[in-house]
């Protein structure tokens, strides 16, 4: 009697938990896209590309085909001899043509975000005026990708732009920064942007 009625009570336990909805897991995030990065060394105060440099960017464009990812960032570097303006327009130039030697190995334009940096990142720190090789280049990133805090904190410049200083031109050097920054160009938008803030003594937001 008492074995028939265990029976019963765990034949009913065992329905009832069998007519329990599942809980639904919640699927792992997907791991972080892997990036891989090239540089390019140029002579002094030039920005052609050596026959070594062109090999290394044939590599970067082999690397970006077989990623999947389809993004690459360009940026260009100067060493401390000469002007910051002038460094920065050759670090720009830099940038560009690599951004040029990726497009004749097959990568399409649209995915190679460019930025100048001018001689405000060396990889060698050394006094103003002083010429160091590693310091003029262009770093490659393959499956390079925009962080949501670059894309807030490129916004962020811009309406301050804007509430301090206007900008209702569709032209120039800000407006298009202000382009790149809505795109999700940050590369190319947020280093003229912080100069333009710092020229015009305007505080910058906070990045995290």
């Amino acid at each position: 009697m008492f074995n028939r009625l265990f029976v019963l009570i765990g034949a009913a336990s065992l329905l009832s938990a069998c007519g329990q909805p599942q809980q639904a897991v919640a699927p792992s995030p997907p791991p972080p896209p892997s990036t891989k990065s090239f540089m390019v060394f140029f002579d002094f105060n030039s920005s052609n590309l050596s026959p070594q440099a062109r090999d290394t960017l044939k590599q970067a464009a082999a690397a970006q085909k077989t990623s999947g990812t389809g993004g690459m960032a360009a940026t260009g570097h100067a060493d401390r001899s000469g002007t910051d303006a002038y460094n920065m327009a050759l670090s720009v130039r830099r940038a560009n043509a690599v951004k040029d030697a990726l497009g004749r190995e097959g990568v399409a334009p649209a995915a190679i975000s460019t930025a100048g940096r001018g001689e405000s990142q060396p990889l060698v720190q050394t006094a103003d005026g002083v010429r160091e090789p590693q310091n003029r280049r262009v770093e490659v990133v393959v499956g390079q990708v925009v962080s949501a805090n670059d894309m807030a904190y490129c916004k962020e410049m811009s309406a301050r732009y804007r509430r301090y200083l206007g900008q209702s031109s569709t032209e120039g050097d800000i407006a298009k920064a202000m382009y790149d920054c809505e795109s999700g160009n940050t590369a190319a938008g947020i280093p003229v942007l912080e100069k333009a803030l710092r020229d015009a003594k305007l505080t910058l937001p906070p990045r995290t």
